[in-house]
């Protein structure tokens, strides 16, 4: 059998996250209207891709509604108003919410699932908060979720706190182990590292090992590529790379590099058209050079995110020594 990529990309058991609202939502406080997010939803149907995380599971008291938008929240009435009855037999679309360790109410925010139109709940946390992740996906679980466990920051931590993350993770019953380029700091190299750590790490366990990569460096695609190929089954991407700072895998590109007769990208292209360039216009994301600044110097893209907001966009140079300063 030839080994050329229309080939090795073809798994059945690969499945597709599109993040679009829940990522995407970090550039505008999860304010989007309901017709994006029900486009967003239908697309994702007639499209073929698996899961869509909707937005968060994150706590009112830090996350004020009159701030943020419902997406924030997840409230099931607001799930039910954007997407009516769902049902993922039906549909063939699974939903997800994502919860913060430290800032999710989740002992009582994350109800019953026969309770909600969600079927996963995905745990964020850093390694210093493993062990409310535990808890969290401990609980999801029992509600009768799907849940996964997302270690965020991974470029920014030591091999020892990565191990002691999936010493605490494998006994669990997360579906998945996610890798996080949080920073958008990670080369091929680092993939292959990580893929192999984890895999290692959680062998036996019948977990799958995800990719979430973010495109500081303008690899966010190509470092999904290659954890594909590695193994991973479980991808995220959002479509037209919407998310924080510089963005993330492209749906549409993802789409149109997996072979599966299943999916078909036009649904995505069409939402692109009637919805996110509108988007774009208004609001900025992307790859642009103080994110690639971040991402090289393995530093949180909150700083580029406030310079480009400030009075000196692109004053490339002065933030560029700015960073080199603070490290």
């Amino acid at each position: 059998m030839s080994k050329k990529a229309p080939w090795i990309t073809y798994r059945p058991e690969l499945k597709v996250m599109d993040c679009t609202i829940r990522d995407g939502g970090l550039i505008n406080s999860h304010q989007f209207s309901d017709d994006l997010v029900r486009a967003v939803y239908q697309a994702c149907i007639e499209s073929g891709v698996d899961y869509m995380e909707i937005g968060y599971k994150n706590s009112k008291k830090l996350f004020p509604k009159d701030k943020f938008g419902p997406w924030r929240h997840c409230d099931e009435a607001d799930l039910r108003r954007a997407v009516g009855d769902h049902s993922a037999e039906t549909t063939g679309l699974k939903l997800s919410a994502m919860a913060d360790a430290t800032k999710s109410d989740w002992e009582t925010d994350i109800i019953p699932a026969d309770q909600s139109p969600l079927d996963m709940i995905r745990v964020a946390f850093y390694a210093h908060q493993v062990s409310e992740a535990v808890d969290m996906i401990q609980h999801a679980h029992e509600m009768g979720y799907e849940a996964t466990a997302n270690l965020m920051a991974v470029s920014n931590i030591s091999d020892a706190e990565i191990d002691a993350v999936l010493e605490a993770i494998a006994p669990t019953p997360a579906s998945t182990m996610v890798i996080v380029d949080s920073f958008g700091h990670l080369y091929r190299e680092q993939i292959d590292m990580l893929y192999h750590r984890y895999s290692s790490a959680l062998q036996g366990t019948g977990k799958e090992i995800g990719i979430h990569a973010h495109n500081n460096l303008q690899l966010a695609f190509a470092n999904t590529i290659e954890a594909i190929i590695l193994g991973c089954n479980r991808v995220d991407s959002t479509i037209f790379g919407l998310g924080r700072g510089a963005g993330n895998c492209h749906t549409e590109l993802l789409l149109g590099f997996l072979r599966n007769p299943k999916f078909d990208v036009r649904p995505i292209l069409r939402v692109i058209q009637d919805h996110i360039l509108d988007l774009r216009r208004k609001i900025e994301w992307g790859p642009l050079v103080p994110y690639n600044i971040t991402g090289q110097m393995n530093a949180h893209p909150r700083a580029a995110m406030e310079w480009r907001a400030g009075e000196v966009p692109d004053d490339y140079v002065a933030f560029y020594d700015k960073v080199v300063a603070d490290i």
